[in-house]
């Protein structure tokens, strides 16, 4: 299962929204969800204007999400009021993608294809009952059909952090989604005790770490790029439970303290699949491969966000510094000592390396930036992962990919 890359304001805001705070795990004090700035590195290391940044970003949504249908756009409508994100090297649909255009959606505040896809993903994908009750199919037909009905874990991760994000940006209005009660379940059913047949809790209870997957045998390990501490940070403090407030905090703190383990001393590579102490699991997938380039991104946008870490600037740097010294052609997947084991390069990998920059000095960032600047838009038949990674960077290396918090109440 989940083997899923080939290379390649009208707001109204209910009171119920997720007010009630928890105390915060860390400080955050110079992240950007203390300080509400979003860092540009666009502007700030290659000197585009905002302007120039804003027609790049909307370049990417007219190809990506209403371009030809046969090489350019990913984003499909279905009906007056579906759509789905198409894996279309593989033909088929993915929670991953869905996530991925739901995130995009609403950091751009696109309410309409927002609530298309979303309606897409509860239409098919959702189990209202059975042993993976409230939990999603990972991957699906064009026609909604289930091909199999187990979960990719980053699936309802991201499903609950845009939801949350669509509650505190839009509210809700009557005959409307219900951005905020659809985040609660999503949060709720990811630590759902399950005991069905081959069905287990999406994060490992003890550990307080994801599951690669909620099976029996996707239960045992994890995939690095599935943390999200700077999510679990969010939910600490807007879940409406203290429960899950509290267990969302300790998983914060478990994905970091993961990050070191899992990361190579000396290339700062993560594996593809590692134990949940961060050993990477024997074969190819305890290599630096496709889900792992999402591990650059991803600690540096915990930087970004709270701050929680200075060693999350000491391992962006450790990881550019080693992609910098392969030279002008970079490789897409290593062994984590740093052996080359592909001839192809990928512009997801540079996305990623380019949103490292948020937490890497300036001088090992800017030719990453640069060059996911200078990309084409992707297209043709590889054009999912890579183009939702370029899209993604996209918002997050331009200050474009924003937390989204609840309205205070009063003065």
């Amino acid at each position: 299962m989940n083997l899923r890359h080939l290379p390649l304001l009208f707001v109204f805001v209910s009171s119920a929204v997720f007010a009630a705070p928890a105390p915060a795990p860390t400080s955050g004090a110079e992240g950007a969800f203390t300080t509400g700035r979003h860092r540009n590195l666009f502007g700030e290391l290659l000197g585009k204007s905002e302007a120039e940044v804003q027609a790049k970003i909307d370049a990417a949504w007219v190809q990506l999400f209403h371009g030809r249908d046969a090489d350019q756009r990913l984003y499909y409508p279905v009906g007056d009021d579906k759509a789905y994100i198409a894996d279309v090297g593989s033909g088929d649909v993915r929670s991953e993608g869905m996530s991925y255009g739901l995130m995009l959606a609403v950091q751009l505040d696109k309410r309409a294809e927002f609530d298309r896809l979303w309606r897409w993903v509860k239409a098919y994908m959702f189990h209202a009952e059975g042993p993976n009750q409230g939990l999603f199919a990972w991957q699906c037909r064009f026609d909604g059909t289930i091909i199999d009905p187990g979960s990719a874990s980053d699936g309802e991760e991201w499903f609950a952090m845009t939801l949350l994000f669509a509650a505190n940006r839009w509210g809700r209005i009557e005959g409307g989604l219900d951005y905020g009660a659809e985040a609660q379940a999503v949060l709720d059913a990811m630590r759902r005790e399950r005991h069905g047949p081959n069905t287990t809790p999406l994060f490992d209870l003890q550990r307080k770490q994801v599951v690669f997957a909620p099976t029996n045998w996707g239960s045992q390990f994890t995939d690095p790029s599935y943390h999200l501490p700077f999510f679990y940070e969010l939910w600490a403090r807007w879940d409406r439970t203290e429960a899950g407030r509290q267990f969302w905090a300790a998983c914060a703190t478990e994905s970091r303290a993961f990050f070191r383990k899992a990361a190579h001393p000396k290339t700062g590579l993560m594996s593809e699949y590692a134990h949940f102490d961060g050993r990477p699991v024997d074969g190819e997938r305890g290599d630096f491969r496709y889900d792992a380039w999402r591990t650059l991104g991803h600690v540096a946008l915990d930087h970004a966000w709270f701050a929680a870490d200075p060693w999350q600037v000491e391992q962006s740097n450790r990881v550019l510094r080693f992609l910098t010294a392969q030279g002008t052609f970079i490789p897409d997947r290593y062994t984590l000592e740093g052996k080359s084991v592909s001839t192809d390069d990928s512009i997801g990998l540079f996305a990623m390396a380019a949103v490292a920059g948020l937490a890497a000095d300036a001088e090992l960032a800017r030719p990453f930036v640069q060059r996911v600047w200078d990309a084409p838009i992707p297209s043709g038949r590889w054009r999912y992962y890579n183009g939702l990674l370029y899209f993604l960077a996209l918002l997050e290396a331009g200050g474009r990919f924003q937390v989204h918090a609840p309205a205070k109440a009063g003065p």
